[in-house]
């Protein structure tokens, strides 16, 4: 297997893994220069995660069509330019503007690489490949949150966006002189309808729940966000039927492995995307810490995390798909609820194991997920899959970030008090919850599922078991 390709391809990963983790520790700083509270600016991150889903679905067409090399060169620049924007910003619109151009390179970055990888790997190969590419880009998670801290802390907050600049220029140098020129091809027409439709949908559902509790703007306007979002996501699907080259291909989730992945990993990511956001805030406004002081125990999950790719392919073949996923679910659930039962009084030491555990048990479920998504798909739906896997990962973090501030939110208005260490603890709680209904979808697969990507072979007497 060619291992500089996965490598270079990391660069992506690494610089978006690296903002968000950076912009997560960072939160309450922004809000206070910016002159917000530290749930307004869940507009950031929700922008952001909204453009990926907007602009995703187009990253596929634009690959095919002008080459996966160029796209995805093109799309580092675009991001460092967002960057430097976001380095620059005075006031929250701005900010949230510059977020949401990060999120357009992201869009079409982080799909691309995973498109040249699947097109340039065999699928024997995959789940190795897979596990190199995350690797270096979960550097991005474990030097973030202290570094992030560390420059908020003792220098300014706008410095933390300047990161982005050094890495992807190398980066872009980087992927020139040794990805895989992939020919473009003549894919068909793009579909204007079904992209209007896709963003409307992504945008009305994430930003209406994400402003329904603002206490600027009347509750209509969210729940008039939402009923556009969901109406359109009605209108896609009618859509998408009738089209013979749908922007989002809804004939994937006929695939059992790809809509077990799909269904699962949007209900678990609802944790992941949460969970970075309440960590920091409950480290720094509930306990009183300081951005360093929390960046120095949230990084312990990504600890976590690339410990686990050494030996993730072993695990996966020894005990399958099925097994690992439903173990890495309920792990992360149960990891997820203690955050809720921290206090100031809690060692710093148990904090870091809970949050190092959680880090084995995210990892172990991504990579999974990411290699069963296209475990049985075709290589001549692999753009599609990449397309319609991306944005389902990005909407359901957005939703992830929106459903844990409206907890925040909900939370103190029912009190009637300011934001406190009370109001994350239930939020933790909640999130737990709702991440234990990702096991569902992954009970009812078969123990075989995926085998030929994660090489797990059936012992006899279980034969009869995977015949249902």
């Amino acid at each position: 297997m060619n291992r500089i390709v996965p490598l270079i391809l990391a660069v992506a990963l690494f610089m978006e893994q690296m903002d968000s983790t950076v912009i997560a520790t960072s939160l309450p700083a922004i809000a206070h220069d910016l002159g917000v509270g530290p749930i307004t600016l869940k507009l950031a991150l929700t922008a952001y995660m909204v453009s990926l889903a907007i602009f995703i679905p187009l990253s596929g067409w634009m690959a095919d069509r002008f080459g996966a090399k160029k796209i995805f060169r093109l799309a580092i620049l675009v991001f460092i330019a967002g960057s430097v924007a976001c380095a620059v910003s005075s006031g929250l619109v701005s900010f949230i503007l510059s977020r949401f151009l990060q999120g357009m390179g992201g869009a079409m970055m982080t799909p691309v690489a995973r498109l040249v990888l699947v097109r340039s790997t065999k699928r024997s190969d995959l789940v190795s490949a897979m596990a190199l590419l995350t690797i270096p880009a979960l550097v991005g998670p474990l030097a973030g949150p202290p570094l992030g801290g560390f420059i908020t802390t003792y220098f300014s907050w706008h410095w933390i966006f300047l990161i982005n600049v050094p890495v992807g220029i190398v980066g872009y140098i980087l992927s020139g002189l040794y990805l895989p020129e992939m020919e473009a091809i003549a894919p068909p027409p793009l579909d204007v309808r079904g992209f209007l439709l896709t963003a409307f949908a992504a945008a009305g559902i994430v930003f209406g729940l994400s402003v329904m509790s603002l206490p600027a703007l009347p509750p209509v306007i969210g729940l008039s966000a939402m009923m556009i979002g969901v109406i359109s996501t009605v209108l896609y699907v009618r859509h998408a039927r009738h089209h013979a080259a749908p922007l989002l291909d809804l004939n994937l989730f006929k695939d059992s492995a790809f809509r077990a992945a799909s269904i699962g990993g949007t209900l678990f990511r609802i944790s992941v995307g949460a969970v970075p956001f309440l960590t920091p805030l409950m480290l720094q406004v509930g306990f009183g810490l300081n951005p360093f002081q929390s960046g120095m125990i949230t990084f312990s999950g990504a600890v976590g995390a690339i410990i686990t790719k050494f030996f993730a392919r072993r695990v996966f073949a020894k005990v399958g798909f099925r097994s690992t996923l439903i173990v890495a679910c309920v792990v992360g659930a149960i990891m997820t609820g203690i955050n809720g039962f921290f206090t100031p009084q809690t060692p710093y030491l148990v904090m870091i194991m809970v949050l190092l555990i959680a880090g084995f048990a995210r990892s172990f479920f991504f990579t999974g997920v990411n290699a069963l998504s296209f475990a049985d798909i075709p290589d001549g739906q692999a753009s599609s899959a990449t397309s319609m896997s991306a944005v389902i990962q990005q909407i359901s973090l957005a939703l992830g970030v929106s459903v844990a501030a409206a907890i925040l939110e909900l939370s103190t208005s029912l009190t009637g008090t300011t934001l406190g260490l009370a109001d994350f603890q239930m939020a933790f709680i909640i999130v737990s919850v709702l991440t234990l209904g990702a096991v569902i979808p992954f009970i009812a697969m078969a123990k075989n599922a995926g085998s030929a990507v994660s090489g797990y072979k059936v012992p006899v007497s279980q034969v009869h078991t995977t015949s249902v």
